[in-house]
């Protein structure tokens, strides 16, 4: 299941999102986490090390490459220059899985307490007043478009702070956004920016009140998101000691806080995988982009990228496996 963890700067997604993915991989669960934000905190929240971190190559200084490997043999795509970030996989492109093998796991991923991570990478000097980060997260993008994922499986996305996300077709990747909110106002305002935009497309965006102390608190998120509101996590010692650069064992966060993560990886297991509207939503937004954009920028029939009749999903995943394998025996 693929996973956004959501809200402004300064809420608590990123600790919530290591959280979260230490939980998972605390249980023995293939979990890969991913570093979407700006400022690229994600791996220090998961406890490593400033000198490994800089040895993990970004996927956004690597997108070249990235969309090279991606297209495959998909005969609808001439060159890894005529696809952009929400080029939709199609037959011959390579299709990716959460088993040992994964290419960009591989090339990209760091190891840390059984779970993978993955980081876009920060804004360097040669970026600055010329491009926008949205270029290095559609290295993320094209990741989650060829991903089949399954159950028992998953991907957490640290998002860009704010509504960013909207700027294109990212924040449909997800089988569920958890947008963490503090009881305030600034706090509930990005809840209100994502559901404005988020309305038409179907996203399932939870609520989790985060920093809240009593009961003021939880009552304050309720009365301005409502049903929205899933849960809550309280203030935590823990927490104070990851955010100054302890790591303590999961067996040490609040009894009320582990359950919170447990309820929370129990509506993810709930939610409901609809491949055909994955599909459907990615070449929406490519088409989006091709008129609004990438089409003259690539000076590629980007829409003719498209193949109607192409659906993701586990099945085309095993078929792409097993034609693999009989390509080697």
């Amino acid at each position: 299941m693929k996973i956004a963890f959501a809200g402004k700067g300064g809420s608590g997604k990123t600790t919530l999102s290591a959280l979260f993915t230490r939980h998972l991989a605390a249980a023995g669960l293939p979990v890969v986490a991913i570093d979407a934000d700006i400022n690229q905190n994600l791996g220090a929240a998961l406890g490593v090390a400033p000198a490994d971190l800089a040895r993990i190559p970004p996927m956004g200084a690597h997108i070249r490459d990235i969309k090279e490997l991606l297209r495959g043999t998909n005969p609808r795509i001439g060159s890894a220059d005529e696809m952009v970030k929400t080029t939709p996989p199609g037959p011959g492109s390579l299709l990716l899985g959460m088993a040992p093998g994964n290419p960009v796991h591989e090339r990209f991923g760091h190891r840390v307490d059984g779970a993978t991570l993955m980081v876009t990478g920060p804004f360097s000097e040669d970026d600055l007043g010329v491009s926008c980060y949205h270029s290095k997260i559609g290295a993320a993008e094209l990741y989650l478009n060829h991903l089949v994922d399954g159950p028992g499986e998953y991907v957490v996305v640290d998002m860009t702070a704010g509504a960013d996300s909207f700027a294109s077709g990212l924040f449909t990747r997800f089988d569920v956004t958890f947008l963490v909110a503090e009881p305030t106002v600034r706090g509930v305002g990005v809840y209100r920016q994502y559901a404005d935009y988020a309305r038409d497309h179907g996203v399932d965006i939870r609520v989790i009140g985060n920093k809240v102390q009593d009961a003021a608190d939880v009552e304050f998120l309720r009365e301005h998101v409502g049903d929205a509101l899933a849960a809550c996590f309280g203030h935590s010692a823990f927490v104070r000691a990851m955010e100054k650069g302890r790591h303590p064992d999961l067996a040490e966060l609040e009894d009320d806080n582990a359950k919170t993560l447990a309820w929370m990886r129990d509506t993810v297991d709930g939610a409901v995988k609809d491949w055909p509207r994955f599909t459907r939503q990615s070449v929406e937004f490519h088409l989006r982009n091709a008129r609004a954009w990438a089409g003259a920028a690539t000076g590629a029939d980007l829409a003719g990228q498209v193949d109607p009749d192409f659906v993701l999903g586990p099945d085309k995943l095993a078929a792409q496996r097993a034609a693999a394998a009989g390509a080697t025996a």
